[in-house]
């Protein structure tokens, strides 16, 4: 699975520090615009499997982190760039409009091991 789950305890170790983008997910599984983007974060991951991390932090089990951020609605999609958050899409979007701002941010050939 290219999706990895991030928690409150590894969300400085996995996101903050990390040493490539990372899109982090704000989910949560009653939540229906949730599970219709679930296939798209999926898709994303695999498309860009070689220069993005993607990360879903369930906002339940993990309200510190979510709180810290402000997130006041599900599904928010964060980009994290060298610790920094970059950019924020809030709803269940299209599949392009994640492309789109992801593509902003993420340079041609800036490939990661």
């Amino acid at each position: 699975m290219l999706v990895s789950l991030v928690t409150d305890s590894s969300f400085y170790q996995e996101v903050i520090q990390s040493n490539c983008p990372v899109l982090v997910d704000f989910w949560a599984p009653w939540c229906g615009p949730c599970r219709m983007i679930g296939p798209v974060i999926d898709q994303i991951a695999d498309e860009y499997h070689n220069k993005l991390k993607v990360m879903k932090l369930n906002t339940d089990e993990n309200p510190t982190i979510a709180s810290e951020y402000g997130i006041r609605s599900i599904p928010t999609v964060m980009i994290f760039i060298e610790g920094q958050k970059v950019d924020t899409v809030i709803g269940s979007v299209p599949k392009s409009t994640l492309k789109t701002t992801l593509d902003k941010y993420l340079k041609t050939g800036n490939e990661f091991k």
